[in-house]
């Protein structure tokens, strides 16, 4: 008979056409999960990649016997519906996502962990915006400026308390992660939000840490474009709840 461990944590990374960042990333994870004493999963979600991701992650997969879990969507379906579908494919006690350029290291998990092991929390929230963020590489100035109009936005129509809801770094304990991402409806760039949101109805105990973070010049968010289409979500995440799709 053979005894299955209990998976400890998963980290879920969603990846769209990212050949030339995935490879250093799985590296990076692969690197710190194999030093840990605990049982861990790697799930990556390609999103309808058209470029060799798919590829480069079943080649790293092989050669290193890493086990990388790849789920493949068959077309571009959004950042969020990535997420969710690693998030709820996740068999770890602790779940983890951050983006495919790793601008948050990996090793900011361990920072993280014990307050949602000990200190009583559900879901952690990285930050750049609190004291002791280190933000080693800055956003060009207007995307910063954006950010906090933003996050003034949702405080204003949909909830206080947390000063940087877009930060690609975030963990949940098991029992938040299935009644938050079951409920979650935006698949786009704003689904932070709504995960945050459906983790403050739901009254999870939320905390924000300060993290490392550096910007990727490679970065795929258009300012003027995902801004919009972020704001309309934001919008459509309270006619959501008035309509009472979160139950």
């Amino acid at each position: 008979m053979v005894i299955m461990k209990e998976c400890f944590l998963s980290i879920i990374i969603p990846a769209y056409n990212e050949e030339d960042r995935i490879l250093p990333t799985l590296e990076s994870v692969c690197a710190f999960l194999s030093k840990q004493e605990y049982h861990s999963e790697l799930i990556v979600v390609d999103d309808g990649s058209v470029d060799n991701t798919i590829k480069k992650i079943n080649e790293f997969s092989h050669a290193n016997k890493s086990g990388i879990i790849l789920l493949k969507n068959k077309k571009n379906k959004g950042k969020g519906y990535s997420v969710k579908r690693g998030m709820l494919a996740a068999n770890g006690e602790y779940v983890f996502f951050t983006d495919a350029d790793l601008s948050t290291p990996i090793e900011e998990i361990d920072k993280c962990l014990p307050y949602l092991k000990t200190e009583g929390y559900d879901v952690i929230i990285g930050s750049r915006s609190i004291f002791g963020a280190d933000i080693i590489i800055h956003q060009p100035w207007y995307r910063e400026k954006m950010g906090k109009i933003f996050n003034c936005i949702i405080r204003w129509l949909l909830m206080g308390g947390v000063v940087d809801t877009q930060c690609g770094f975030k963990g949940f304990k098991r029992d938040a992660v299935r009644k938050v991402f079951e409920k979650c409806r935006i698949t786009g760039f704003a689904f932070d939000v709504e995960a945050l949101y459906l983790s403050n109805k739901f009254h999870f105990k939320m905390k924000e840490i300060p993290i490392k973070w550096r910007n990727s010049t490679l970065s795929k968010v258009s300012p003027v474009r995902h801004s919009l289409q972020m704001l309309k979500d934001i919008i459509v995440i309270k006619i959501n709840d008035l309509k009472g799709y979160y139950g």
